[in-house]
C-alpha cells in the first residue's frame, strides 16, 4: 500500500514568501486503517441516488431545458484550466451544503429552484459523495450524479466553454 506524507517548505517568491506543500509516497504500512475506505464511501453513495451519462446529458444541454441545472463541483483551479460543461453553475465542494441548505447563512438562492440538479466534477467520485450529501442527508429534491464525470464528457468529445487553449 502507498502512503504519501505531506513535506511543508517556505519558497521565496518575488512577491511574498508561501508555503509549499510536497507529497512524498512510499510502500510503507499506513500508521491506522479507515473505518470505511474512500471506495466504500464512493459505492454506498452510488447505490443510494440517481444517476445520468454524460450523453443524456449532452441531450438536456443541447436542448437548453430550463428543468435542468447543471452544477459543476470542481475547483476552481480545475474549471480555468479545462472548461466547464456549457452553462454550468459552479458550486465548489467545499462550500455546497452550506449553498444548498437554505437555513444557511452561505445559502444559494439558485438551489431552492424547482429543477433538477445534476452534480459533476472530475470522475463522478467527488459528485457522488456531494449528491449523496445533498440528496440524502439534507434533502435537495431532484438530483442526479453525472457518471464518469467531466472526463466521460471530454471523452465523448462534448462541448466546452472557458477552457484554456
Amino acid at each position: 500500500m502507498w502512503v504519501c506524507k505531506h513535506v511543508r517548505k517556505t519558497v521565496p517568491s518575488t512577491k511574498a514568501n508561501y508555503i509549499h506543500t510536497t507529497s512524498i509516497c512510499s510502500s510503507e504500512a499506513p500508521k491506522w486503517t479507515p473505518k470505511t475506505t474512500h471506495k466504500e464511501l464512493i459505492d454506498k453513495a452510488e447505490a443510494e441516488i440517481q444517476h445520468i451519462t454524460a450523453a443524456e446529458v449532452a441531450k438536456i444541454v443541447s436542448s437548453g431545458n430550463p428543468a435542468y441545472c447543471l452544477v459543476d463541483i470542481r475547483d476552481k483551479r480545475e474549471i480555468e484550466r479545462e472548461g466547464k460543461i456549457p452553462g454550468a453553475y459552479h458550486a465548489p465542494r467545499g462550500m455546497l451544503e452550506f449553498w444548498v441548505d437554505p437555513t444557511s447563512p452561505y445559502h444559494k438562492p439558485i438551489f431552492q429552484e424547482d429543477k433538477t440538479f445534476i452534480f459533476y466534477c472530475a470522475a463522478g467520485w467527488r459528485s457522488a459523495l456531494a449528491t449523496h450529501t445533498v440528496s440524502n442527508v439534507i434533502g435537495l429534491p431532484k438530483t442526479l450524479n453525472m457518471k464518469g464525470g467531466f472526463g466521460a464528457w471530454k471523452e465523448n468529445k462534448f462541448p466546452i466553454e472557458g477552457a484554456k487553449e
